[in-house]
């Protein structure tokens, strides 16, 4: 049964109370206005004819007028005898038409006598009948008053009932109504603070228990709701913390009131400070420890100057030079400002500040080593260009002897074929960069002969800083699969580097041999050499190392192109060398 259908019939119980009550009332004051009326119309004129009959008596003992007494007398006793609603009141008139007519009959002076005794007979049935009368209007009245009592009494009852029923509703309906609705209210309050398993127990079928079926199972449907975000939210939070973790970037995040919330473990090993001793304290607080902190902190706006406007960050601060794991960094700092949107106020608001700390130590070794790339390809070419300009000069004089315009024309050819080696270099880098690869004519090569070719190739160069060469080839070596040109290249460049950094008097060894399916190369010299950590160095790109000699060196270009040729061939090239113990160069190709 629904709780609305369970209302109604309440009410209309209550309807059919106040029905019934109303009903009996009026029953009763019907019933009781009909026993008045009888009373009046039946009983009180007997009562009033009787009277009558008395006071005609009284007039015939005095006889006044005798006749009009006797007439005044029959008129009431003919009324009574038409009015008998009493038993035995019909034999008192009967008796007294029989002492009136046995009245009428004593008219001589004989029955004067007897008139007396005959009117005292008609007054004492006239008593008699008034007395019957007044008998019976009191037995009415007390049937009247006790059915009024009665009727009372059945109004109070019902009336009381009527109340009870009343009071059951107010007392049961509401409770009924609100009962359910504070289980609900508790039940909300709970799912508020998240907490779903407060359910509504199902106690009816009616709408509370529809709602309770439904509201149990949004809790449901919450819960899993609730669950399944909680674990996309952790899974999210995972995730970001890993990227933020994992960043090269030392990032520090500041809310609107300049406490730290944020700082990844670069941050953390930048400042020198554990995550504990940053996570929600004022940024000027830690400053006033930090140096670094009190350095990030300056290029930022005071707070009191920003609202909720553009957005945008501080000025970009210049480079800070931090010492990074006992190493020279160099670190770009940029602020970006966090806005949230305020639907309230429909506008957005200042909510805080990203610090980011970005490692450009790359970016500045890389144009530190453009700009001395610069100078020496400036000097590089100063120089021979200036020797030809001197040597052209020469050759315009013509008392200039045969035998030095030869000389002068061998040095004119050895700059420019400097110069052509520079260039080609510069052209062999750019198409790199280009993605245009190296083109290879990979053939089954002997490497004795490449050797050969290479060394007598820089003979001059040997001879003129009195080096000697000592070829170590092995027997049998087998050909290798490579590009004779590049190759060829490669070799040439190695034994240029080896005699430039030698002592003049010392011996070069160039040695080629078998190394299972490789075949290696490897040119020894006897110079400075190369401290361990600048091994992979000088295979960068316009990299150069100092030179206790002062020469300035090449392009920079030269290991690099070098590598790029053995790497593209299936090659390795590679240095062992030690500080004051020279160096030897190696590079490996496959067995053709």
């Amino acid at each position: 049964m629904t709780f609305k259908t369970k209302i109604t019939l309440g009410f209309l119980a209550l309807l059919a109370l106040l029905l019934a009550l109303g009903g009996y009332a009026f029953y009763t004051v019907r019933q009781l206005d009909q026993s008045a009326k009888s009373i009046l119309k039946d009983n009180f004129y007997s009562v009033q004819l009787g009277q009558q009959m008395l006071r005609a008596l009284d007039g015939l003992a005095q006889r006044p007028d005798e006749a009009a007494e006797l007439a005044r007398f029959r008129e009431s006793l003919t009324r009574e005898a038409g009015n008998i609603t009493e038993p035995g009141e019909q034999e008192v008139v009967d008796s007294l038409t029989e002492n009136l007519a046995r009245y009428e009959r004593l008219t001589d002076a004989a029955g004067a006598a007897g008139r007396g005794a005959v009117v005292q007979q008609l007054r004492g049935q006239t008593h008699r009948m008034v007395q019957l009368n007044i008998t019976t209007l009191q037995a009415n009245n007390d049937r009247a008053t006790a059915t009024a009592t009665r009727a009372g009494y059945y109004l109070l009852a019902v009336i009381g009932l009527s109340v009870l029923t009343a009071l059951t509703f107010v007392v049961r309906v509401p409770a009924a109504a609100v009962a359910p609705l504070r289980r609900l209210a508790v039940s909300i309050e709970h799912a508020t603070n998240q907490d779903f398993s407060a359910t509504i127990p199902v106690e009816s079928t009616d709408e509370f228990g529809q709602v309770a079926r439904a509201f149990n199972q949004l809790l449901g449907q919450l819960n899993e709701y609730r669950n399944s975000t909680l674990a996309q939210l952790v899974t999210e939070r995972n995730r970001a913390a890993s990227i933020v973790n994992g960043l090269d970037e030392g990032l520090l995040l500041l809310d609107q009131h300049r406490t730290i919330l944020l700082a990844n473990p670069v941050a953390c090993e930048l400042l020198g400070l554990e995550a504990s001793q940053l996570l929600g304290r004022p940024a000027e607080e830690v400053a006033r420890e930090n140096d670094l902190v009190r350095t990030l902190l300056r290029p930022l706006e005071p707070a009191g100057a920003r609202g909720g406007g553009s957005g945008s960050g501080a000025a970009e601060a210049p480079l800070l030079h931090i010492t990074q794991r006992g190493e020279e960094a160099y670190f770009r700092l940029d602020v970006q400002d966090l806005l949230s949107f305020n639907e309230a106020l429909n506008q957005k608001e200042f909510a805080g500040q990203i610090l980011t700390l970005r490692n450009v130590s790359d970016f500045k070794r890389l144009d530190q080593v453009k700009s001395n790339f610069l100078a020496t390809v400036s000097h590089e070419l100063k120089t021979p260009l200036s020797s030809m300009n001197i040597n052209l000069r020469l050759l315009q004089d013509e008392r200039l002897p045969a035998d030095e315009r030869q000389r002068v024309t061998a040095s004119i050819r050895q700059e420019t074929q400097r110069l052509q080696r520079m260039v080609g270099e510069l052209l062999d880098v750019s198409r790199l960069d280009a993605g245009a690869g190296i083109r290879l004519d990979l053939q089954p090569t002997n490497l004795a002969d490449v050797v050969r070719y290479a060394t007598a190739t820089v003979q001059a160069q040997l001879t003129d800083k009195q080096l000697h060469l000592d070829l170590q080839l092995a027997p049998n070596l087998p050909a290798a699969r490579a590009d004779v040109e590049k190759t060829t290249w490669v070799l040439i460049n190695l034994l240029a580097n080896a005699i430039r950094y030698s002592p003049p008097g010392q011996a070069l060894l160039v040695r080629a041999d078998a190394r299972g399916p490789k075949v290696q190369v490897s040119v020894q010299d006897h110079g400075p050499g190369i401290a361990a950590e600048h091994h992979e160095r000088i295979f960068q790109r316009f990299a150069q190392l100092p030179d206790p000699s002062g020469y300035r060196g090449g392009s920079g270009l030269g290991l690099s192109i070098a590598r790029e040729f053995i790497a593209t061939q299936g090659g390795r090239l590679w240095v062992e060398s030690e500080l004051g113990a020279g160096s030897t160069f190696c590079f490996t190709l496959p067995v053709a």
